[in-house]
């Protein structure tokens, strides 16, 4: 791709010359923006970033490429830490059910949500799951993400999941985007084992684990651990399991109770707790001093009609925030991370900057990505995409259904 050069931008959102790995309580209102600006990219990386009153070409050399953004806006690409974008089919009979009034857990307890997933799942065939997933992987990045977290969860036996796990390294090597794959066996207990749990977790620790652990088809492990899925001791049992085999914990965590389930993951060094809709300051407690990133997921909240996360409180507590789009068939189907960001603002009260923040550097925190992505930062993959020009830093979020991206780059090449 050789030396490109960027000039005539608007505003560069996210330029940091040396970023600090998260943001965290005050530091979230914090976002570096250049206007008037120029990028320099070589290859994949961000060379240099500065002001058109410094810009010189000649400076370059004349072997590089010139693009006039003629005032567009450039952000760094979405970093989204938490979906669940390999499924078969969809879930819209269950849309009906939530409009007559039907709860998320009543949905559940009459066998459907994660285990209709799992049925259809179970009978598509690898290949068509991959095509279904490249087409929502081609979504979100045409929706400006740049890095993404895919978990399995909707297999439930051992060859489904690890057929789940195959299709995420498929994408892995395929897709231009930043991956990370979380192996979810523990999101329901599968329909041979309803009516035995404590079965389905011996499953999940002695033959599940072992089979990923040994193929290494994944990074984290996750369990949800809430009302009516898996206890703190079922999980805690869980993390022990894979943490014999390198696989660091990611939790899902009160989304329908206050579960224990974010001790339990600060316990085990989680690099995320996800969901937190229901959370008090027992849990702002447990995560200071941790390294563990809280996210939350407004898309499943606004869809369910649940509460939204206690944002403001655990920045103003001095902790990072990540929001993610958690897109899956049942709880949240829109992998939109602009929606996200401006769901953040208008129901969670988070200030644009820290909205922001929250989808992008943190984000990419929440899947240790943060030295790559996150960030327009020299050195760094050159993940961006381009917008018509703003009149804000709000604007985008304020007006978050209009089409305002026209261009996206990832790893320096342009994707659309």
């Amino acid at each position: 791709m050789g030396l490109t050069i960027y000039k005539n931008i608007g505003a560069i959102v996210g330029a940091e010359t040396a970023p600090a790995p998260v943001k965290a309580g005050k530091a979230m209102d914090n976002i570096n923006v250049v206007n008037d600006a120029w990028m320099a990219v070589a290859d994949d990386r961000i060379m240099e970033i500065g002001s058109m009153d410094t810009f010189s070409q000649m400076s370059f050399g004349g072997a590089c490429r010139v693009v006039d953004l003629d005032g567009e806006w450039v952000f760094p690409s979405f970093c989204d830490s938490h979906t669940h974008i390999v499924y078969a089919g969809q879930r819209d009979g269950e849309f009906i059910d939530k409009i007559n009034g039907l709860s998320y857990e009543e949905i559940a307890a009459r066998g459907g949500g994660i285990l209709n997933s799992a049925d259809l799942l179970h009978m598509t065939p690898e290949e068509e799951l991959y095509r279904q997933a490249m087409v929502r992987i081609n979504e979100i990045i045409a929706k400006g993400t740049g890095a993404v977290e895919i978990k399995s969860g909707y297999g439930l036996t051992t060859a489904d999941e690890l057929k789940m796990l195959r299709v995420i390294q498929r994408i892995k090597r395929n897709a231009p985007l930043e991956i990370k794959a979380t192996f979810l066996g523990a999101h329901a207990v599968g329909r041979e084992c309803v009516g035995r749990q404590s079965e389905y977790v011996d499953l999940v620790c002695r033959e599940m684990i072992p089979e990923v652990g040994a193929q290494k088809l994944a990074d984290y492990v996750d369990v949800f651990c809430d009302a009516g899925f898996f206890t703190v001791e079922e999980t805690d049992r869980i993390l022990d399991a894979a943490h014999k085999w390198g696989l660091k914990p990611k939790i899902h965590a009160n989304e329908l109770a206050v579960s224990g389930g974010v001790q339990i993951g600060v316990k085990h060094g989680a690099i995320s707790v996800d969901h937190l809709e229901r959370t008090g300051s027992e849990e702002i407690e447990a995560l200071r001093g941790s390294s563990t990133i809280p996210t939350m997921l407004p898309g499943a909240s606004f869809f369910l009609g649940m509460p939204y996360g206690n944002a403001r409180g655990m920045i103003e507590a001095g902790l990072p925030l990540a929001l993610a789009s958690d897109y899956n068939p049942g709880s949240s189907p829109s992998g939109d991370m602009r929606f996200v960001a401006a769901l953040g603002c208008i129901k969670m009260r988070l200030t644009p900057a820290q909205a922001f923040n929250a989808v992008t550097l943190n984000g990419a925190a929440a899947m240790e990505l943060s030295d790559e992505v996150g960030t327009l930062t020299p050195g760094k993959l050159a993940n961006f995409f381009t917008t018509v020009p703003q009149p804000s830093l709000a604007y985008p979020l304020y007006a978050y259904t209009s089409p305002l991206i026209t261009h996206v780059w990832l790893a320096g090449e342009k994707i659309y």
